[in-house]
């Protein structure tokens, strides 16, 4: 077996620190090997490590510039370091080189994707299927693009046409708990993503089946951090509008009672895995958003029955402190279409 094929078979298993070290060790009698240095390239970007994959991928197209595989991964690293234009560059030289090749197709696709250039990216996603209509890594590029693109019809059509093909893939199963998730259908997508972390535990960790509490935090950051200014904006008003205290009460009910039910609808289906999954996330961040949230929603009721300035003022201080504890995202482990 080549340190190649060691690379790939411990790179499965997660083991990425593993497969490095065969990928190094291989280079070190073959040095410059294209073939060697793309896929070092591909287990460091799998294992997080995106700036010294790109170097990698880097040093394999100028070992062999004619080759595309070499340009779709040093796309593939681009993209991950949120560097759209470059990626569909690279991207767009790996169709130069191989057309007929539907994976080079898929990395144009995902490059447009970063740059929310949904058209291209679409077009791109069509073309790889037009290679072949039932092949379950373009289906799921085109639907990654649709769902992006806010189009989750025409997601969920795409992933369901994938999963037909291959029930078991954990791309599709991944995009329909995601689906699920941003329908708020809770429950379904718990489920969902429990199974998947059941049967591929490498591939997704806890931090995914925290989404709950994470998606919880995010609106209530969005929302408090309209609802309270706006409440403090009219009760400013008072010295000109009569009714300005009124109005002011009533929005900050309004406020309480929206934010109260969008994470009662959220937390409550989603049961306690989250909470068990907490340790996965930043927790100090963590604990610290929740808490500010819940003083503001708080703060809010209490103005909102007593029309005081001191809970208005708590609130506008418990938002600060929201904004500030910073924002969180899921982190999941190549579970990519392709």
């Amino acid at each position: 077996m080549t340190a190649g094929s060691r690379a790939r078979v411990l790179a499965e298993l997660g083991r990425y620190d593993q497969a490095e070290e065969q990928l190094r060790l291989g280079l070190l009698d073959r040095p410059g090997d294209p073939e060697l240095l793309a896929l070092l390239a591909a287990v460091l970007r799998v294992a997080g490590r995106p700036a010294d994959a790109l170097v990698a991928a880097d040093a394999a197209v100028a070992a062999e510039p004619g080759w595309a595989g070499a340009h779709a991964e040093r796309a593939e690293n681009l993209i991950a370091l949120s560097r759209a234009a470059a990626a569909v560059a690279s991207a767009g030289e790996a169709v130069r080189l191989r057309p007929a090749e539907p994976e080079v197709h898929r990395v144009l696709a995902r490059a447009h994707l970063a740059g929310r250039d949904f058209g291209p990216a679409r077009s791109a996603a069509r073309q790889a299927l037009a290679f072949d209509p039932r092949s379950v890594p373009s289906l799921l590029t085109l639907a990654e693009v649709e769902r992006v693109a806010g189009r989750r019809r025409a997601a969920a059509r795409a992933t369901k046409a994938a999963l037909a093909e291959d029930p078991e893939h954990p791309g599709g199963r991944w995009l329909i708990a995601l689906l699920n998730a941003e329908r708020l259908h809770v429950a379904d997508a718990m489920r969902g993503l429990r199974e998947l972390a059941a049967d591929h535990p490498a591939r997704l960790d806890g931090q995914a089946l925290a989404w709950p509490i994470v998606g919880v935090l995010a609106g209530l950051r969005r929302g408090l951090a309209v609802g309270v200014p706006l409440v403090l904006a009219v009760r400013l008003t008072a010295r000109w509008w009569a009714l300005a205290g009124c109005f002011a009460q009533a929005i900050a009910l309004v406020v309480a009672v929206v934010m109260v039910s969008f994470a009662a609808r959220v937390l409550l289906p989603a049961g306690r895995v989250p909470w068990r999954c907490l340790a996965f996330l930043p927790r100090r961040g963590v604990i610290t958003g929740l808490v500010a949230a819940g003083g503001s929603v708080a703060m809010l009721l209490t103005y909102a029955v007593t029309g005081r300035w001191l809970p208005l003022l708590l609130a506008v201080g418990a938002v600060g402190l929201l904004m500030m504890s910073g924002a969180f995202r899921v982190r999941v482990t190549s579970l990519s279409a392709g």
